[in-house]
């Protein structure tokens, strides 16, 4: 365990985007490809860094050239990978998206026979590391199998027991990317969004476990309506304090971003107008900026209009991980009250511009 503890640890999902070069051409269209990292907590944790917050990502790869790849990656991004483990007997997955801007970004998983990252073992994780560090970050999805999702609540308990104990100083926070893909789950609807009676049960019940252990819940109306029932933003989120956290946060899409405290704190924070490219990383910006926000200790509003920027910048931009922002980034675009064209640029694989 490092001497200092992380400001930010995230949990869960990493693998190779391999996106199209080309807007608004099908799949079997495409000709040219870049190839990013991937994986939702390893976005936030990309994210994170590039806000200067020293993170690190607990997740597994293959033991084949993507799995070095990533490693190679997260170091260029700053995201330490102690915690990156090769499964001999899994590949790394990759994902293939189509980019049809503004709103229609249809995304393929390659995760056959299963993923390295749902072999996470809880008697392998660093408990130590995990309850120090001041916000830790895991998703929906690293529920969905075992033994990813004991590993994960072996996490979550450790946090509650730390949180009680009142072990950690300053600003700390465990927060639940809800992260709803159906695809994942055994029970569940196929992937095309439509559920019928009884295929949400064991989702929704795990859900709700893991919502005891968290203080921050993150989600869209979607993944909101799975861990609540609840989809009109007000109910959900109240529904989400009534879980155990003291943070709800709705993200809306084009409607902006709706956060409930349990302290009476309520903030409604518009969408930052964007010429959208790819919609895919802005949430993991988001999540990121929200760490960041959480970390310095800014109010509510605050926090929810500097992750609307940041994830607003990204949304201009083709690629996920290298397209998250700098600081001075975020900053001008909250100041032009907009992400203007010469924002709206790929992000640079390196740490610092």
């Amino acid at each position: 365990m490092p001497e200092q503890p992380y400001d930010v640890i995230t949990m869960g999902r990493i693998g190779v985007d391999i996106y199209p070069l080309q807007t608004g051409v099908p799949l079997a269209r495409v000709e040219t490809f870049g190839k990013f990292l991937g994986g939702s907590p390893s976005n936030v944790a990309v994210a994170a860094a590039r806000l200067g917050r020293r993170t690190a990502v607990i997740t597994r790869t293959g033991r084949d050239p993507f799995g070095d790849y990533l490693h190679q990656a997260l170091g260029e991004f700053g995201v330490d990978d102690r915690w990156v483990t090769a499964v001999a007997r899994y590949p790394t997955p990759v994902t293939f998206c189509e980019i049809f801007p503004p709103d229609d970004f249809p995304l393929y998983f390659y995760r056959q026979p299963t993923a390295p990252d749902l072999e996470i073992h809880g008697e392998e994780l660093d408990l130590d590391a995990v309850r120090a560090a001041r916000v830790f970050w895991m998703t929906g999805t690293g529920l969905c199998a075992e033994p990813s999702h004991g590993a994960t609540l072996a996490a979550l308990r450790a946090r509650s027991a730390a949180q009680g104990a009142g072990e950690a100083e300053g600003p700390r926070a465990t927060v639940f990317d809800l992260d709803w893909r159906p695809m994942f789950w055994q029970e569940g609807d196929g992937g095309d969004g439509h559920r019928g009676a009884g295929e949400t049960a064991a989702p929704a019940a795990r859900y709700r476990e893991a919502l005891a252990h968290a203080t921050v819940a993150v989600g869209n109306l979607d993944e909101c309506e799975i861990a609540t029932g609840e989809r009109e933003p007000y109910a959900a989120a109240h529904a989400l304090l009534a879980a155990g956290v003291e943070l709800a946060v709705v993200k809306q899409g084009p409607a902006g971003v709706l956060a409930v405290h349990r302290d009476g704190t309520t903030a409604e924070i518009p969408p930052l107008p964007v010429e959208v490219v790819n919609g895919l990383g802005a949430g993991d910006a988001f999540g990121g900026a929200l760490c960041h926000g959480l970390l310095a200790g800014w109010e509510t509003a605050r926090i929810m209009r500097y992750a609307n920027a940041a994830g607003a910048i990204v949304a201009s931009r083709l690629a996920c991980s290298s397209a998250m922002p700098f600081p001075y980034e975020v900053e001008q675009a909250l100041a032009d009250g907009a992400v203007k064209a010469a924002q709206a640029l790929p992000g640079t694989s390196g740490a610092t511009p």
